[in-house]
C-alpha cells in the first residue's frame, strides 16, 4: 500500500534538500526502542547507554507506533536547508495545543493500548502541558543522545545532500528520485513510495522536501498532512562507515593487507570520485589508479556507476567497514 505524492508544474520547481537535527533527535529516540533499527548503530548505542538510562522517554515512545501516524508537530519539515536544533525546537514549543491534541490522539490510536493508558490520557487531558513536556523531552534527548555526535552526523548528511545535488544537476529530478532509494518510483507526475500505509496528496505548489536521515534507516518516511510541506525522508548514504574512524595503526594494517597504493585509493574514496580525480588527489598516474580501482572492485570493496562520460567509484559497505575497522 504505497504513498503517492502528485506533482503540479510549480512543484517541480520547489523541491529542496534539508538536514534536520530535530528529526534526527526524534528518530534517535525511536531507534533506542526499535532493535530492528540497531544494525548500523551498535557503537552509538554503547556510547549513549549511560545517557539513555537517565532519560524517561515513555511519553515519546507512546507516540511512535511501528506502523501508523507519528505527530507531525514533533518533527516537522525544517524551514530551511540547515536549521539549528534551537530554531526547530522553538517551532515545536509554539505548536497550537488544539491541533497538537488531534495529532497526538491520532498517533495514540495507532499504538496498541496507548490511547487508554495513563500516559496517553494525560497527554490528551492537557495538550498545552503535553506540548511543553514533549518539547522538553526532545531537548533533553538532543543534548544527551545526538548533540555530542552532531558534527559527525551532520557531515554525513551534508555529504549525502552534496552528492545528490550533483546528481540532480546531472540527470534531473525524475531520474534522481528513484536513485534516493529503491522504494521510490517516478512516472513523470507522481512519486510513489512503496512502504507501509496508504496515503495520497496533491503537493499544491508547495514542492517537496528531500531529507536524508541517519536514524530513520531502514525506513523511507513520507506523509505529513497540511499545512506541513510534503517531505520524503530516506536513509543517508555511507551509514556503514559512520561510527568508525581509521587510526594510524589501522592504516598500516590496511597497507599490509592491500598494499600501499590500493590502501591509499580505498581510503581516498570518502566521496565518490573518478579515476582522474583520484589520480590528481593522490599524485599517482591515472593508469596506476585505474589498476588499483579494478582490483578493489574485483574484491568487492568498490562499486562503479557511469554518469554520462564519467565513471564514479565509491566504497561498498564492505569497503567502508574495512577502512573503518580500526575502531
Amino acid at each position: 500500500m504505497p504513498f503517492r505524492l502528485h506533482f503540479g508544474d510549480d512543484d517541480l520547481l520547489r523541491c529542496r534538500f534539508a538536514v534536520s537535527p530535530l528529526w534526527e533527535t526524534q528518530e534517535a529516540v525511536r531507534t533506542l526502542g526499535r532493535p530492528d533499527r540497531h544494525g548500523y548503530h551498535p557503537q552509538w548505542l554503547r556510547r549513549t547507554r549511560e545517557a539513555a538510562r537517565g532519560l524517561d522517554l515513555t511519553a515519546l515512545w507512546l507516540l511512535m507506533p511501528v506502523r501508523g501516524h507519528s505527530p507531525d508537530f514533533l518533527g516537522p519539515p525544517p524551514v530551511g536547508p540547515a536549521a539549528t536544533f534551537e530554531e526547530e525546537i522553538a517551532g515545536v514549543r509554539a505548536a497550537d495545543p488544539v491541533a497538537a491534541r488531534a495529532d497526538i490522539a491520532r498517533s495514540l490510536a495507532d499504538t496498541p493500548g496507548a490511547l487508554g493508558s495513563p500516559g496517553g490520557r494525560a497527554l490528551l487531558a492537557d495538550p498545552e502541558r503535553a506540548v511543553r513536556e514533549l518539547a522538553d523531552l526532545l531537548e533533553a534527548a538532543w543534548h544527551a543522545l545526538v548533540e555530542p555526535e552532531w558534527p559527525r552526523l551532520r557531515a554525513l548528511l551534508e555529504a549525502d545532500v552534496a552528492f545528490h545535488s550533483r546528481r540532480l544537476a546531472e540527470v534531473g529530478l525524475g531520474a534522481l528520485l528513484p536513485e534516493l532509494d529503491r522504494r521510490l518510483s517516478w512516472d513523470g507526475r507522481t512519486l510513489t513510495v512503496d512502504w507501509h500505509g496508504e496515503h495520497g496528496r496533491e503537493l499544491g505548489g508547495q514542492g517537496l522536501v528531500l531529507m536524508p536521515s541517519v536514524f530513520s534507516w531502514p525506513e523511507v518516511v513520507s506523509g505529513y498532512e497540511e499545512p506541513w510541506q510534503p517531505t520524503v525522508v530516506y536513509p543517508a548514504r555511507g551509514l556503514a562507515g559512520l561510527w568508525t574512524e581509521p587510526d594510524a595503526e589501522q592504516s598500516e594494517a590496511l597497507v599490509r593487507l592491500l598494499g600501499r597504493g590500493r590502501a591509499a585509493v580505498l581510503a581516498a574514496l570518502g566521496d565518490p570520485a573518478t579515476t582522474t580525480a583520484l589520480a590528481h588527489r593522490l599524485g599517482l598516474a591515472p593508469s596506476s589508479v585505474s589498476g588499483h580501482l579494478s582490483a578493489l572492485r574485483g574484491a568487492g570493496l568498490l562499486t562503479s556507476r557511469r554518469y554520462g562520460h564519467q565513471v564514479l567509484y565509491e566504497r561498498t559497505p564492505l569497503g567502508m567497514a574495512l577502512v573503518g575497522s580500526g575502531e
